[in-house]
């Protein structure tokens, strides 16, 4: 099963940045649309990026112009630049994959985002 390794987060205030990246256990950005996903609370983990094969990209009204997703084929991560971040960003970052049916990858421990002044 397809594993996942999260990291960057950290303490930040309004407005500044962060670069998170997760490392994938196996190369399988040709067959998977790889996703970022962000849990508040306890409360389920919501998807906010997304990436296909082909390297289109979707993301959440609420971090749309704000978050970008890549991913680099040759060290095996995908990676969120967060750009403006907000108080409401705070929460765990969680990245998967998927082939249109729901995440196939074993959770990974996620990275935790703090936005505070």
């Amino acid at each position: 099963q397809v594993q996942f390794a999260e990291s960057g987060g950290g303490l930040v205030q309004p407005g500044e940045s962060l670069s998170l990246s997760c490392t994938v256990s196996q190369n399988i950005f040709d067959t998977h649309t790889v996703n970022w996903y962000r849990r508040n609370g306890g409360h389920k983990r919501d998807l906010i990026a997304v990436m296909n094969s082909a390297g289109r990209t979707n993301y959440a009204d609420s971090v749309k112009g704000r978050f970008t997703i890549s991913r680099d084929y040759h060290r095996r991560t995908i990676n969120l630049a967060i750009n403006c971040l907000k108080p409401e960003d705070t929460g765990d970052y969680y990245c998967n994959v998927d082939q249109g049916e729901g995440p196939v990858g074993s959770w990974g421990q996620g990275t935790h985002v703090a936005v505070s002044s």
